[in-house]
């Protein structure tokens, strides 16, 4: 009877997700076909006739397309609805939380763990936690930076130990998800689904957006040891999940210790941690360099994801190495990669350079202050005349500073050209004139914008802009 539960348990929660996941769709397909329609709509009306034809056309055949295109989102969104059930990756991410969950209290209750296997449980989470990091994501994913040999491997065997698909899957899913972000259609792990569906509802159906066909990522196809991976995945997972973590346990003197706690329950919490990034990093947390995607970065989330959770930095500037770009950031990744290229063991690391990073930055500010301003102006409050001029002083630095930016952009296209004359040599004339310049404007939009907080205070407004 004992058994019949057990086994019957993880059946049970798996109908409950996948019913909870369907509520959702369900909750979200009508504001999902009307936001279709209308992207197609716009499509349809850049691809027309020209000009000069195109209003007679629309008007000729409007009827017939606005039918075509209620069809086709009903039948995408159809295909959606009626998914059929993605059956081994459902059962092993519903029946891994639901049997670590019972396991491991069991297990900690009943047996004395020694030092060496919690020392285990910390390698292994470690380990594969930064393999999807600066492995799966960072390395292939984006090409942020070159690995040797030794370290992509590495980092290949620890993203197999994190059971999150091969490195075809993961990387062709997440290159789709950048070029698609929040599409409700084609991002593989859309925001705009909610929560559940971003965080592991996605996974659970064989859904239309999760479909690759490999065509994004002809780089990683051609690589011989990622060919071997993802034909014989299956056969890599178990070989890592249980024949890697067994050999560990056997040699500190407790398997199923190091089973329970360097297997079960760091998969589970690796596989929760970098879902987040899916879910929660596009929900919560700040925008200071875009908000043309839901992406956020939260500093609380980069605690547990080795510095994934600056994802809004990252998705405006995702090919560079770093998310945590500030000094100051949580970003482990980030400062193992650094080292590697040290070591000699990474190289072509890439970033973005501080004037871009500070103009996209600064553009967000001055936009947050500008929406408090429409903000105040609608409330029907009296702005004072002080703050007016101030609005004008706002748009005149905002100006230069743009102004600034761009003459830094050519001046880095001219070093190119000066770098194939005699005149080479002198190039950190110019770099330090246009720092000294660029450092001036800075300080005075930061000026700004803390004189900006203090009067919207005067006025009971708070100001955000950071």
């Amino acid at each position: 009877m004992i058994a019949k539960k057990a086994i019957g348990l993880p059946l049970k929660g798996l109908r409950l997700a996948i019913k909870s996941g369907d509520t959702l769709l369900q909750t979200a397909s009508t504001q999902v076909t009307r936001l279709k329609r209308l992207l197609d709509q716009q499509m349809d009306n850049t691809q027309a006739q020209p000009t000069a034809v195109r209003g007679y056309l629309n008007d000729a055949h409007a009827g017939e397309r606005d039918v075509s295109m209620s069809e086709t989102v009903d039948i995408r969104e159809l295909e959606f609805k009626k998914a059929p059930i993605n059956l081994i990756p459902a059962a092993v991410l519903i029946a891994t939380p639901i049997a670590a969950a019972v396991i491991t209290p069991w297990y900690l209750m009943t047996h004395k763990v020694s030092l060496p296997v919690w020392g285990a449980f910390g390698f292994f989470m470690t380990w594969t936690g930064i393999s999807i990091t600066a492995g799966y994501h960072r390395l292939l994913s984006h090409r942020a930076y070159k690995a040797h040999p030794v370290v992509k491997n590495f980092l290949l065997l620890g993203s197999t130990l994190a059971v999150q698909g091969s490195a075809f899957d993961w990387c062709s899913g997440h290159r789709t998800h950048h070029r698609h972000v929040d599409d409700v259609m084609d991002d593989p792990y859309s925001a705009k689904r909610g929560f559940w569906f971003s965080h592991i509802g996605w996974m659970l159906r064989n859904y239309p957006s999760g479909n690759f066909d490999y065509k994004n990522i002809p780089d990683l196809t051609k690589d011989k040891v990622l060919q071997i991976q993802h034909k014989y995945y299956g056969l890599w997972v178990i070989a890592a999940n249980v024949g890697v973590v067994a050999a560990v346990g056997w040699l500190l003197g407790d398997v199923w210790g190091t089973l329970v706690l360097a297997g079960l329950l760091r998969l589970v919490l690796t596989h929760h941690f970098t879902f987040f990034i899916n879910s929660l990093c596009h929900m919560f947390g700040t925008r200071p360099y875009t908000d043309t995607n839901t992406a956020r970065d939260n500093f609380f989330l980069a605690l547990f994801t080795w510095g994934e959770g600056y994802h809004n930095f990252h998705h405006f500037f995702q090919y560079d190495y770093r998310n945590g770009v500030k000094w100051w950031q949580y970003d482990p990744t980030k400062w193992l990669i650094a080292g590697l290229a040290k070591l000699g063991l990474a190289s072509d690391l890439r970033t973005v350079d501080d004037a871009t990073i500070k103009h996209a930055e600064v553009q967000m500010q001055f936009k947050n202050a500008h929406k408090h301003l429409d903000t105040v102006t609608a409330g029907g409050i009296d702005i004072p005349h002080a703050l007016q001029n101030f609005q004008e002083r706002i748009k005149h630095e905002y100006e230069a500073f743009t102004q600034t930016v761009e003459e830094w952009q050519a001046l880095k296209a001219k070093a190119v050209e000066m770098k194939k004359t005699e005149f080479a040599d002198r190039l950190h004339e110019v770099d330090d004139k246009l720092k000294h310049e660029y450092a001036k404007i800075e300080e005075k939009i930061i000026e700004h914008n803390n004189n900006l907080k203090v009067a919207f205070r005067s006025i009971g407004h708070k100001q955000h802009a950071a």
